[in-house]
């Protein structure tokens, strides 16, 4: 996942979030579905600052879609923990 802040100041709820789902995930199902799961786990609300975010999807996100939930609240704390100014 990465995070690039807004170079005007944007309100949180003007976050844009793009996915990128390679065919190593899986077919053309699999992969619409694992967009679909990452596009509901999008906490809007919670962002503390205008941004642009990429989502990037492995393989394991159709082959472990459990773990989905957890992986993505980590990366997504963690990526705004790095964009964020010191």
């Amino acid at each position: 996942m990465h995070v690039a802040r807004s170079a005007a100041e944007i309100p949180p709820e003007s976050t844009r979030v793009g996915f990128v789902v390679s065919k190593k995930v899986g077919n053309a199902v699999q992969r619409n579905r694992v967009k679909r799961r990452l596009r509901h786990m999008v906490p809007v609300q919670d962002t503390p600052f205008g941004a642009d975010v990429v989502v990037r999807a492995l393989p394991p996100a159709a082959t472990e879609p459990d773990r989905l939930a957890g992986d993505f609240a980590n990366a997504w704390r963690r990526a705004f923990r790095k964009a964020s100014p010191c």
